[in-house]
């Protein structure tokens, strides 16, 4: 699987971009790489983007993205 992180400018504030919604082709299902440390009870789902630096995108997520991401 393939690791993906967030990008970062020289200042430490996060590279963004807006691209328009044509540009999107496809979902991917990420998976937290959740390291050595246990994972709070208290962590919701829409704030694991912001607890977690690293993820893997899972090519196996459904057979479409296994024959577009290989």
């Amino acid at each position: 699987m393939w690791i993906v992180r967030p990008a970062y400018n020289a200042n430490h504030s996060p590279n963004l971009s807006i691209i328009h919604i044509d540009a999107i082709y496809r979902a991917a299902h990420l998976i937290p790489v959740y390291g050595g440390q246990f994972v709070s009870r208290d962590l919701k789902f829409y704030h694991s983007y912001d607890s977690f630096r690293t993820y893997y995108v899972n090519k196996y997520a459904d057979h479409h993205a296994f024959e577009i991401a290989f």
